[in-house]
């Protein structure tokens, strides 16, 4: 039986008594008679996704896509900035009743905090170089980094997994909260190293029901207080859960940034009492409960 070196153009059989090339199984040139290891005919979906690097004909990077298909297929992450104010909450997951439920959100600074949707190990790399980020600023130039500047930053390092070879691009979405001097942000940074300034903003598996929440509100976040955004981010979060599912104070996280206030990860039961004022909300506004005037 003969030996087979995988994928070189042309490698020589190592059985002497055969002087037919092995072929690399994507080779456009192909010989008749020429035997292959088994398996080795096998495409993938189409042959322009094979690297990061390369483009297919209609000018798409297929593995781009796929890291932005891992997107979609997180927990749902939702955003909401007001004029003072930006509130994050995001949807947690748990592999089994056994294990405890994976955090989503995660601080960077004082004045600044992440959500991600997609790979949780991508997004721990990222939040880490942004802790880096910050600190560097802070000993530098003894001053909070600049929202902007900061998903600027992250953009670029993304940006390289898309155009070097043998690496791939980050398979996490993520909204970045802050507030800087020029008031409160709210970025929106895909796996194609796109980032954008959003109003508000939805990322995530069922992310278009929150998204379409948003927009029907969408001229009510800039004047509203606190309570009130994190109130409507929570019911554009129920909007992205299963048939059979609730919210729970175990699997909701909630941020809170703003001018008059640290950045602050409310987890567990100091999420309960915006849970509550659910069970009293139709169609997006609180109805009292009996016994309550108005």
């Amino acid at each position: 039986r003969a030996n087979y070196l995988d994928f070189e153009p042309h490698v020589w059989q190592q059985d002497r008594s055969i002087r037919a090339p092995f072929l690399h199984p994507f080779s456009l040139s192909a010989h008749k008679g020429t035997r292959r290891r088994p398996g080795c005919g096998r495409m993938f979906r189409n042959q322009y996704d094979n690297d990061v690097t390369v483009w297919s004909p209609q000018g798409r990077i297929h593995q781009i896509e796929y890291a932005m298909e891992a997107v979609k297929q997180g927990s749902a992450t939702v955003g909401i900035k007001s004029r003072t104010h930006v509130v994050l909450v995001a949807l947690k997951r748990s592999t089994s009743e056994l294990s405890s439920y994976q955090k989503k959100i995660f601080p960077v600074d004082e004045h600044v905090c992440v959500s991600i949707a997609g790979l949780t190990s991508d997004g721990r790399m990222l939040g880490k170089f942004m802790k880096v980020e910050c600190l560097h600023s802070r000993y530098v130039f003894e001053e909070p980094l600049p929202i902007s500047r900061l998903v600027s930053a992250v953009g670029n390092k993304m940006q390289l997994c898309t155009q070097e070879y043998g690496r791939r691009p980050y398979g996490v979405g993520m909204l970045v909260a802050g507030c800087d001097s020029q008031g409160p942000h709210l970025f929106q940074a895909c796996p194609s190293s796109n980032y954008y300034d959003c109003k508000a903003m939805a990322i995530g598996a069922r992310s278009q029901s929150a998204r379409t929440y948003l927009e029907k509100h969408l001229d009510e976040f800039l004047d509203m207080d606190v309570d009130t955004l994190v109130h409507h981010s929570l019911l554009a979060l129920r909007e992205c859960l299963p048939s059979d599912a609730e919210l729970t104070e175990k699997n909701v996280s909630i941020s809170i940034v703003g001018r008059d206030r640290d950045m602050c990860i409310l987890d567990d039961e100091k999420v309960q009492p915006y849970l509550d004022k659910l069970e009293t909300t139709k169609g997006g506004r609180i109805v009292p409960r009996e016994g309550e005037g108005g």
